[in-house]
């Protein structure tokens, strides 16, 4: 027993020399020449080529063609990327470094490591670089102690992934709750706390190690495809996320309608079902703008009609009509799509005469496959034919009035390991693994040009539940997935949202009320659920339809409390506007964390169930079912209860954790002082939206006499809206003086024109409410003319252009006719 204990001991010891022989040998290069190019360095390795460019003064891509990498295109990049980027190069006895104005990469002739400063201070460093085996390829880097690291893409872990080691493979978990570390949408990609941001452009089946096997590596490796990474740097996390969308492409603007309430359920069975739902939103005042339809449009069962992609005549006899119907209802229509044709649809034979399925390991036939749908084929969304063939039941789509696309089971769900894609415009042949995470981001592209082409006045909308990093120019939106309906399931959401809006992707949005299981209607989880939807990118309750997702089906106090949340998100409507028009020209995130208050405070980055809605609003959504309170986290400042007007004053001496009452009725929602919150009057769709009547809710703050807000209006439909100038912008700023104890403000309404566009007013009804005003004003004049101070709130809703204060709420509401010149409010 002993001679085998020592013979095992020898084993062991004889496995680990072997391990780290292998390690070191698979890492070990060296250097043997460069060259020096418009575009950056090459540089001549012993076991490839390794370029270094400059993409943008802060970002730089790396790439290299080893034995074993495949030259496939950068699907992150985008296409019109200017990359005339001007840099410096020296080099010594040890060293080649190339240098923008601001980031300056260092390249080790002796280690072949690379090294990051910014302005001269360490940025990051490679620790062995690039590796490769005859399986397995990636780079990796070196991480500091303190360095938090975010990214990755859905998975419900923390808001700090350091520690973890994660698949790179776009999978489903369906029914997830608390826990989830493969989800539909992996990114290969970080954000670190130090203010730079790694994305490994390779679509192959991989994984990322940020910490976990060795505590002070990250690493990314997969199994083939483009050996490549971009490393962006930025001063913020705004500026960084501003830089990554600079090179990766930035999200176009969505139709308005887009914002709005959507009717959504697995699923709408016929025609007269869809009539009858969405008339029982109007006959309840329950605001919608659109109707979704899954795969019952193509099919009487779930099974067996996947790939029809044509209407079922016998459940919808008239789909143009309906169409019609809904638009004049001011609803559109949006379908369900997936990329499996079944052997037993009906467009099968012509999918297979089009060369529109991918193939089988050796090329020469389709690869079919078992799924729970029936025996199918898949789609070859980088193929030619398929394009044009797909592409053309989009356009028959978009001609008969379908208005959105929505692509589901893109991952793809199932994609056989022995499966050939064709890459047409590269003219490669890719196995499933080498470009599986791609696979949604190819679709999302062709949808989007499809729809382009088939209605160029109009923007697309394309809800897709899996992408690639730089999905979001093609105007992708992505869902949470098939989360189980559940306190459980609302929980992560805040957290899911929040990280894929760091990387441009932020329209991510849960299915409201959850989506898979629930055997009971759990009312009050339903309606907190709703009420979290209001402050998140896309309103859209959705769910298997055992338990009704929309809540016109549900009783009468869970309508009232609803509709009020859904009216507000309407009213709100100008306000989110803007922010997709920030977040289009920005990248920056419409739901923001909470580390964007205070960057230097590292804790912060664990907040990861509540969040800034723009820079106005602190939500914190209600997860834990019959509370009657919650403990807030707000950062120094003023902030204000936006249902209660209570003024809660944080500093550091009395802390800045409070406790907030709520009831069913309430989600915790607070404003920043010195907010300034456009919104309009209530309407039902769209269609009635109208700008001509503006309210400004000003939280006045002693402490911020200094305070703007922007106001984005276009006619909510054209695509290119901005780069056409067809659009403009309202600026609203506050001005302020404490003159011997009176409170003095100066309000600036400016409009700026870039362009006309259908529906601009020519001129404005103007309410502005001051909240927290200490006194009733001696005078206030409107470009230099006095107005009339009402006494009572009777008398003040007489005139066109007056104020009242108000003792008891201590606001002041000023009214007038604005002729959308420049104009001044001065308050004494």
């Amino acid at each position: 027993m002993k001679l085998f204990k020592q013979a095992g001991c020898f084993a062991i010891h004889f496995c680990v020399i072997l391990v780290v022989f292998f390690h070191q040998t698979a890492l070990a290069k060296s250097y043997q020449s460069h060259q020096v190019t418009e575009a950056g360095i090459t540089i001549q390795l012993d076991i490839g080529q390794m370029t270094i460019k400059p993409i943008h003064e802060m970002a730089v891509e790396v790439m290299v063609d080893g034995q074993y990498s495949r030259n496939f295109p950068s699907f992150a990049l985008t296409p019109d990327l200017n990359r005339d980027v001007p840099f410096k190069f020296i080099e010594s006895e040890q060293t080649l470094t190339l240098s923008t104005k601001r980031l300056s990469v260092s390249f080790d002739k002796s280690s072949t490591q690379i090294s990051y400063h910014k302005d001269g201070e360490p940025l990051t460093r490679e620790e062995a670089g690039y590796f490769e085996q005859a399986t397995l390829q990636g780079f990796r880097f070196v991480l500091s102690p303190e360095e938090r690291l975010l990214g990755t893409g859905q998975r419900v872990l923390g808001m700090d992934r350091r520690g973890h080691r994660l698949p790179l493979y776009n999978r489903a978990h369906y029914g997830y709750g608390t826990h989830s570390e493969q989800m539909n949408y992996s990114l290969p990609a970080i954000m670190s706390s130090k203010k730079y941001m790694i994305l490994f452009d390779n679509s192959a089946k991989g994984a990322i190690d940020l910490g976990k096997s060795e505590s002070d590596v990250l690493q990314f490796e997969a199994i083939g495809g483009r050996q490549s990474y971009l490393l962006i740097a930025g001063d913020s996390y705004p500026e960084l996320i501003n830089h990554y969308v600079d090179v990766t492409g930035k999200q176009p603007m969505p139709p308005r309608w887009a914002l709005g309430n959507h009717a959504s359920r697995f699923g709408y069975k016929s025609q007269q079902q869809v009539i009858d739902t969405i008339n029982k939103y109007q006959e309840a005042s329950i605001p919608v703008d659109a109707i979704i339809l899954d795969l019952y449009w193509f099919g009487k069962e779930v099974q067996g009609h996947m790939g029809n992609l044509a209407w079922d005549k016998d459940a919808f006899p008239e789909p143009e009509k309906m169409i019609r119907t809904l638009k004049d209802k001011g609803v559109k229509t949006t379908l369900i799509t997936e990329p499996f044709v079944l052997t037993s649809s009906k467009r099968w034979d012509e999918a297979v005469e089009n060369d529109v399925l991918a193939k089988n390991i050796a090329g020469t036939d389709v690869r079919i496959f078992d799924f729970f749908f029936g025996e199918t084929g898949l789609i070859d969304v980088f193929h030619k034919p398929a394009q044009d063939w797909f592409g053309a039941i989009y356009k028959e789509l978009s001609e008969q009035g379908v208005a959105g696309v929505w692509g589901d089971l893109g991952e793809p769900e199932v994609h056989p390991a022995d499966m050939q894609h064709q890459l047409s415009d590269w003219q490669i042949t890719a196995s499933s693994d080498e470009i599986h995470n791609v696979f949604g981001h190819e679709w999302a592209k062709l949808a989007y040009q499809s729809s382009l082409q088939a209605n160029p006045d109009q923007r697309p909308f394309i809800l897709m539940r899996a992408g690639f990093a730089g999905s979001q120019r093609y105007g992708l939106i992505p869902w949470t997935g098939d989360v189980s309906r559940s306190w459980d399931g609302l929980k992560p959401q805040p957290e899911l949202t929040m990280q894929m809006g760091l990387f441009g992707l932020a329209y991510t949005h849960s299915d409201l009320g959850g989506f898979a299981g629930g055997e009971q209607f759990d009312k009050e989880m339903y309606i907190r659920w709703l009420q979290y939807g209001v402050f998140q990118p896309i309103y859209r309750p959705h769910a298997q339809d055992a338990i009704a997702p929309e809540p016109v089906f549900h009783d009468q106090e869970t309508q009232s409390i609803t509709r009020e949340y859904i009216k507000l998100r309407y009213r709100l409507m100008p306000y989110n506007y803007t922010l997709a028009y920030l977040n289009s020209q920005q990248g920056l995130p419409m739901m923001r964390p909470m580390f964007f208050e205070d960057e230097s405070d590292l804790s912060l980055i664990d907040y990861k169930d509540q969040y800034l809605w723009g820079d106005a609003f602190l939500v914190k959504p209600v997860t834990e079912e019959g509370v009657k309170k919650v403990n807030v986290y707000l950062p120094q400042g003023q902030w204000t209860d936006f249902w209660t007007g209570e003024k809660y004053q944080v500093t550091e001496e009395n802390g800045k954790v409070v406790e907030y009452p709520v009831n069913l009725t309430k989600l915790p929602v607070l404003v920043r002082g010195g907010s300034i919150i456009p919104t309009v009057r209530d309407h039902q769709n769209a269609s009635e939206y109208s700008s001509q009547s503006l309210r400004f809710d000003l939280y006045f703050d002693p402490s911020k006499l200094v305070t703007e807000t922007l106001v984005y209006e276009d006619d909510g439909i054209s695509p290119n809206s901005v780069e056409k100038g067809e659009y403009e912008l309202i600026k609203v700023k506050s001005t302020g003086a404490d003159n011997k104890g009176q409170a003095v403000m100066t309000l600036a309404f400016n409009r700026e024109v870039k362009g006309a566009y259908s529906g601009i007013p020519n001129q404005r009804e103007l309410s502005t409410v001051i909240h927290h005003w200490p006194s009733r004003p001696k005078d206030i004049k409107i470009n230099g003319q006095s107005i009339a101070i009402a006494v009572t709130k009777s008398d003040f809703d007489l005139e066109a252009t007056a104020a009242f204060y108000n003792f008891n709420t201590k606001q002041l509401i000023i009214k007038t006719n604005w002729q959308n010149t420049a104009s001044e409010i001065i308050i004494n």
